[in-house]
């Protein structure tokens, strides 16, 4: 298109009465823009380019303000699977910012998006689906931090052909994250399944929601399987705090259909998964733990502590928590001590110390410090509960507020006697009146467990 001015003065500018006016050629046409179309189109493109870099600016400055105070706090040590963005990939458009649903994770700085409070991040994996420029890696531990997880592939099958892990001890904690890897594990499976001469196709080891998921898969699709359990249905949750709170997100099950439970008691999701397995006819076979498994021509030979079961494919669907992390103290083998809280009313009256820093010890510090005449003590080893949700740091330092709980920070138990307990802080020893410990340090890997199979487990540093 070529343009030239409509002008027939020889000054240079309009004659008197001449509006000023562009005029060009395009496809044959010709097209004139004189100024009040520059002022019908041209000044309010100027004015939202001005408002958008304005909001633009605040949102950086309130985003990198988060970001700073995060990094003051400590709290810069995400929990579990957490996204690492691609500054050169990501195009800054926001997509995983509105997706997450914790909201206020991630923010936009500068055009690029940055984990803004990581602490906040509990592994959902919606940021890595939502972003368009595939910019987003979701790992596993930080440098400083290391997590350990059994190598798997994409369709979480281990090193070991026929052996299979969904669930929390591959490293998804989430119960959303949980049934979902349940399904796609046993989708897997049934795809790999050839002729075999075993009773069962496959042989489901815990009750948790990855494993339930995956029963009820089984049981929709024909495959025969066999779901045991060394606990009671509903794993690492059925151990979970009365009343406790548990977050979820809607999910789809095989034959139960789409569930939409956000928020909502331990007891009520127990009452569900029973619900469940009543209508689906899922058959639990309870305190059975699974002790070894080795390999046969075509499948597997599982032995447990009820018996051996023959079965072509093998889905460990069980929690990391089995075996709990040991403070390693003299006195530690008293009875008075716990590494779980079933009922927080049992310890009214008493002189407690909740040791860790994690969203298990501070919940069950403050449920501890609301029952009547309780004297509370939450021991942690770091200066920042950089681990636990912000839900559940508020509720400490409410009850610190209130006068109902003492925090110890930087703090080490270092033993453990009849009626009391004796801590060091800053190179300082106390001595605290005690009547129980309860240790929530998490679980250790059953990795003597998964060597015994021969499966890979690595040291994971911030990678995938």
């Amino acid at each position: 298109m070529c343009l030239q001015r409509n002008d027939k003065s020889v000054s240079g500018f309009p004659a008197a009465g001449q509006n000023d006016v562009l005029t060009g050629f395009a496809g044959g046409g010709r097209v004139e823009i004189g100024v009040l179309g520059w002022l019908v189109y041209g000044v309010p493109a100027a004015a939202l380019l001005f408002l958008y870099g304005l909001i633009s600016r605040r949102r950086d400055r309130r985003n990198l303000l988060a970001l700073d105070a995060a990094t003051t706090a400590g709290l810069t040590e995400p929990a579990s699977l957490h996204p690492v963005i691609d500054p050169g990939k990501c195009g800054g458009c926001g997509a995983c910012v509105s997706a997450c649903p914790e909201g206020n994770v991630l923010g936009i700085i500068a055009g690029r998006a940055h984990l803004i409070a990581p602490t906040k991040c509990i592994g959902h994996g919606a940021c890595r689906a939502a972003c368009p420029y595939d910019a987003i890696t979701l790992v596993f531990g930080t440098e400083k931090r290391g997590v350990e997880i059994p190598l798997l592939s994409p369709d979480f099958e281990t090193n070991v052909p026929g052996i299979f892990i969904a669930g929390e001890l591959g490293g998804m904690g989430l119960i959303r994250n949980a049934v979902t890897q349940g399904v796609q594990a046993m989708q897997a499976i049934k795809k790999s399944l050839g002729k075999h001469a075993h009773a069962l196709d496959v042989l489901i080891v815990g009750a948790g929601p990855a494993g339930l998921a995956a029963a009820l898969y089984a049981k929709s699709t024909g495959l025969r399987y066999r779901l045991i359990e060394q606990d009671t249905l509903g794993g690492t949750v059925a151990h979970f705090p009365r009343g406790k709170i548990v977050m979820t997100a809607p999910v789809n099950l095989p034959i139960v259909g789409q569930v939409r439970l956000r928020e909502t008691t331990k007891e009520h999701l127990m009452r569900f998964w029973l619900d469940a397995c009543a209508t689906a006819g899922i058959t639990i076979q309870e305190q059975e733990r699974a002790e070894a498994v080795h390999k046969l021509d075509d499948g597997f030979l599982v032995k447990t502590t009820r018996g051996e079961h023959k079965t072509a494919r093998v889905l460990l669907a069980i929690g990391r928590r089995g075996t709990p992390r040991t403070l390693g103290v003299p006195g530690e083998n008293a009875s008075k001590v716990v590494y779980r809280l079933i009922d927080p009313a049992q310890y009214a009256g008493r002189h407690v110390l909740v040791v860790g820093g994690g969203d298990a010890a501070l919940e069950a510090a403050v449920s501890i410090a609301d029952q009547p005449d309780s004297q509370v003590t939450l021991s942690y080893r770091g200066e920042a509960f950089a681990r636990a949700k912000p839900k559940n740091r508020e509720r400490v330092e409410a009850a610190q507020r209130a006068g109902r709980l003492l925090v110890m920070l930087g703090s080490e138990v270092r033993e453990i006697m009849e009626d009391s307990v004796r801590l060091e802080t800053g190179g300082v020893e106390r001595t605290l009146r005690n009547d129980t410990v309860i240790v929530c340090a998490g679980g250790v890997l059953p990795t003597p467990f998964l060597k015994q199979m021969g499966i890979d487990v690595e040291t994971k540093y911030g990678t995938a």
